[in-house]
């Protein structure tokens, strides 16, 4: 019985080892493009962002909203694509600039701070090339690559002009509190991730 018990353990410890072990994208089995929509609905550090600050140009009104949907998803593309090319960078200098990004996109929504349209759409470049850069890091110059990076680019098309149709309409101060609060939890979750970086190091983005 001892034998056939380990015999069995065994077995399922073979079968349940899993094939590939992917610790940056996410692979859906569904091809490179669903891979990339994938890999940013599961991050979290691509897609809160991405809706602070649909929200925040959202309550700055239509013109910043469109310029910012324009300058967003381009960005993230470029900054794809650079990390595409071979350029790499620190990773506790990435770490430290998505606490800082968002510090200050949380912070912008908490106060719904009255900035330009330009002022907007140049805290979305930053934020698109930063989490671009950060999600093909290390990744080769391939097709399958830039079809994930596509991937992404369109959820962050979409789920940016989501966020951004739902303040856009917003009168009641209510509700406009309600949405600066989460500005403040943002804002909250990057000084969380400052402290870690200080305290424990680079964290993988």
């Amino acid at each position: 019985m001892r034998r056939a018990a380990q015999i069995l353990v065994a077995a399922a410890a073979l079968v349940l080892t899993p094939a590939i072990a992917d610790a940056h994208l996410v692979v859906s089995g569904m091809g490179p493009l669903y891979d990339g929509i994938t890999h940013f609905g599961l991050s979290p550090e691509d897609s809160i962002p991405v809706v602070a600050i649909g929200l925040f140009a959202g309550l700055r009104g239509p013109t910043t909203a469109r310029l910012v949907l324009a300058v967003l998803p381009l960005a993230w593309l470029v900054g794809g694509t650079i990390a595409l090319g071979g350029v790499t960078a620190p990773a506790v200098a990435v770490s430290a600039a998505t606490a800082a990004i968002f510090l200050l996109i949380g912070g912008l929504l908490a106060g719904n701070a009255p900035l330009a349209p330009y002022g907007s759409a140049a805290v979305a470049a930053t934020l698109g090339l930063l989490r671009g850069f950060a999600d093909l890091t290390g990744a080769t110059l391939t097709a399958p690559h830039l079809a994930t990076l596509l991937g992404m680019g369109a959820s962050v098309f979409v789920v940016f002009a989501v966020a951004a149709s739902l303040t856009l309409p917003l009168q009641r101060l209510w509700m406009i509190v309600a949405v600066r609060v989460g500005g403040s939890w943002l804002a909250a979750l990057g000084l969380l991730l400052a402290g870690w970086i200080w305290r424990y190091g680079a964290r993988v983005t």
